[in-house]
């Protein structure tokens, strides 16, 4: 099969398979057949689509051209691969656990949440694949709107409200911030392509470079770079699987995809340290990183812990790329790989605890491990990465930040990466670890015990739920044996 078809299957396999979701409402054991055979033919077809790329069989995908340098254009590349592999695998794990999680909890709406799911990742791969910044720009639009409904999901107050914070935050900034930015370098360059080395190299000054950098870092609200990052603690009204979409499979990845993908192919890491222009931003993803921790080190409520921890990690990836390193930039790419599946295994975990004990507090999750072993086994492998412990892929990615950090260029932005990327670990254990500790090794409280039913108490999460979270934290431990062949696409990039 040709790169061309196969680009182009990765694109509409999402796409048809929202028709067919939609048509299959009323049987819904066919429905979710029909999303669970996409999402497995998406896997294969990214898979060769990989394959192809690694073996130099490049291809280009042009749709139409709206305005001379203002083209539709899918092309693969080294990140771009790699995040479609993440979100097509993920995809089905998310498919395999939302069945029992809506259907668990008796969820409304689920064909519904089903077809916007297929769109979000429709829109991924489109964020994934494209080859400049217009067509990346259409596609994450598009993924705001498409997630958008998954947020307000309940329909009540609570939900209508995080969902106009959600619209208003991550619309407003790429229309009134990375939309200007992105008009302002196809003005100046005459294009929005991605080019190896660069798209504003020779052709900006470093106060210009300065400007667009500036309105195209805040204006990424995906990335949740404080103080735009609100809208990401206030979904987590929606359904746990709607918050390991947005943490793990699309939308925040999207968005620190997208800020890696700007900085390398339409800033260029060596006139970005030429113009001497990214020390704030290692200081304000710095300051995110330790922030966010802090607040994620006394929230009580379990999602909102993992929220604040989510745009703790984000900010990691900033931090990384700003440095501008061959080392640093490899980093930020395995760093958005560790993240997804420790971070999707802790949101599968939080809503199994949900769905089986009712659970939504930390300082309620005391013995937890002794009746939910499968689940708080998961939780803790997960928990490890996102700390940086091996033998998990985050002590991987965390290896390379610590690395690039020492070998950057910039003594300042050396000197704040890694005091940022030490303090934040410790918190990371502080806010962890103890979850982990009396999951397992505390008693549980005569309260507890009497408010629970038998099968609640002593049984662990829907076998669909469990299937799904063990093979993320499988994937966790996986990755961290097989972080060579990550690292091999990532350097593509330098």
């Amino acid at each position: 099969m040709s790169t061309d078809i196969l680009l182009v299957l990765c694109l509409i396999i999402p796409s048809l398979a929202v028709a067919g979701i939609v048509l299959a409402d009323k049987t819904p054991n066919l429905r979710e057949a029909i999303g669970l055979i996409a999402a497995l033919l998406l896997v294969v077809c990214v898979g060769f689509l990989t394959h192809a790329f690694v073996n130099g069989h490049a291809t280009t995908l042009v749709i139409g051209e709206i305005m001379p340098g203002l083209a539709i254009v899918f092309t693969p590349e080294p990140m771009g691969i790699l995040f479609a592999l993440i979100a097509s695998v993920l995809w089905v794990v998310a498919i395999i656990y939302s069945v029992g999680y809506l259907r668990s909890n008796d969820e409304q709406h689920q064909t519904r949440f089903f077809a916007c799911f297929a769109l979000s990742i429709a829109s991924t791969m489109g964020i994934a694949l494209a080859g400049n910044f217009f067509t990346l720009f259409l596609f994450y639009e598009l993924l705001t709107l498409a997630t958008w409904p998954l947020v307000t999901h309940h329909g009540d107050e609570a939900a209508r409200r995080a969902g106009r914070i959600y619209l208003g935050t991550l619309m407003g900034t790429s229309i009134c911030l990375l939309l200007p930015a992105m008009i302002a370098i196809w003005f100046v360059t005459g294009s929005t392509d991605f080019i190896a080395g660069g798209l504003l190299v020779d052709k900006a000054s470093p106060l210009l470079t300065l400007g667009l950098l500036a309105l195209c870092m805040l204006g990424v609200g995906k990335a949740a770079l404080m103080p735009v990052h609100r809208w990401l603690p206030n979904a987590m009204v929606a359904p746990t699987p709607v918050s390991a979409l947005l943490h793990a499979v699309a939308v925040v990845k999207a968005g620190v995809f997208t800020i890696v993908k700007l900085i390398v192919y339409v800033f260029g890491t060596q006139h970005l340290q030429q113009c001497g222009v990214t020390d704030w931003l290692t200081l304000l993803a710095a300051f995110t990183i330790v922030a966010s921790s802090v607040v994620a080190l006394n929230a009580d409520n379990l999602k909102r812990r993992l929220a604040y921890s989510t745009i703790s990690q984000l900010s990691y990836v900033t931090l990384s790329v700003s440095l501008l390193g061959p080392l640093s930039v490899m980093a930020a790419v395995l760093h958005i790989a560790a993240h997804a599946v420790g971070k999707i295994t802790l949101f599968f975990a939080a809503g199994a605890i949900y769905t089986t004990a009712h659970k939504t507090l930390v300082s309620e999750l005391r013995g937890m491990g002794r009746r939910m072993p499968w689940t708080m086994t998961a939780f803790a492998v997960a928990a490890l990465s996102m700390i940086g412990l091996p033998p998990t892929v985050g002590f991987v990615s965390k290896w390379f930040m610590l690395s690039g950090a020492m070998s950057a260029e910039s003594t300042f932005g050396s000197t704040v990466a890694v005091i940022a990327i030490i303090i934040s670990t410790l918190l990371n254990a502080a806010y962890f670890l103890p979850i982990v500790y009396h999951a397992f090794f505390s008693g549980v409280s005569v309260e507890s015990d009497q408010a629970q039913s038998h099968e609640a108490a002593h049984g662990d999460a829907p076998l669909s739920m469990r299937i799904a979270l063990v093979f993320t934290a499988g994937l966790t431990l996986l990755l961290f044996f097989l972080a060579d062949a990550l690292l091999s696409l990532a350097s593509g990039l330098n």
